[in-house]
């Protein structure tokens, strides 16, 4: 007989065709987490990378030198990005002030604490958002390799079952077994690599955006009140 004809295939297809029926259960399972972790690696991206594209455009236009009120007007009257949507929400219950006559120092102190809270809400809001799903991502990250190290204590001692009852320790016997055992632990980390890199930097991603939020917010709200300094 020819060697190479009786050697065992390991390819990954006849690695999990020939596994224990737990094994191939683990297996599936993780490799249904691994197309959900891209799933929600790819939305990410292409949320990350228009929310950012957006912020830029709208604060070119901001630090243009135009009127805040022209700035917003353009933006439309339901924008979808947020910091359209904060500036028009400042600049709602600026007017909404300006329309009651003079103030007092008191009442533009709480003109400033009321757009305050209407941004940090805003800020808040779309911070959980663009987090969303990210805790999937830890999950993915996290209990994949425990599941796929599970799938291989499983296979090896449904190998080591099987060597008993063959009375065979031959390689010939020994590694398809084991081979298809570790594989599953393969899985696992081809699973928990890219959850775990996107986990990280999408992450860092939101931490980055919330600030540009925060900032924007500051400066909002230092203009609102040079403009109140105007007044009181």
């Amino acid at each position: 007989m020819d060697a190479s004809a009786a050697a065992p295939n390991f390819s990954f297809f006849t690695l999990f065709m020939q596994a224990d029926w737990v094994v191939k259960g683990v297996m599936i399972g993780l490799i249904l987490a691994s197309l959900g972790s891209w799933a929600v690696i790819l939305d990410k991206l292409f949320r990350f990378t228009a929310l950012n594209r957006a912020a830029d455009r709208f604060e070119e236009q901001v630090s243009s030198g135009r009127s805040l009120e022209d700035v917003a007007g353009e933006a439309g009257a339901q924008p979808r990005h947020a910091l359209p949507r904060m500036l028009q929400a400042a600049l709602k219950e600026w007017r909404d002030a300006k329309a009651k006559g003079a103030m007092s120092e008191n009442q533009a102190g709480f003109l400033i604490a009321r757009i305050d809270r209407i941004l940090d809400t805003t800020i808040a809001r779309e911070t959980s958002k663009v987090e969303d799903g990210l805790g999937s991502l830890a999950i993915v990250a996290t209990a994949s390799p425990f599941i796929g190290l599970f799938g291989t204590v499983w296979g090896i001692m449904h190998a080591f079952q099987n060597i008993a009852i063959s009375k065979n320790t031959s390689l010939a016997v020994v590694a398809p077994s084991i081979a298809e055992a570790l594989f599953a632990t393969a899985v696992g980390l081809i699973a928990a690599i890219p959850a775990y890199i996107a986990y990280n930097k999408f992450s860092t991603d939101a931490g980055k955006y919330a600030g540009r939020l925060e900032g924007f917010a500051d400066d909002l709200s230092t203009a609102i009140q040079r403009r109140l300094t105007e007044r009181v």
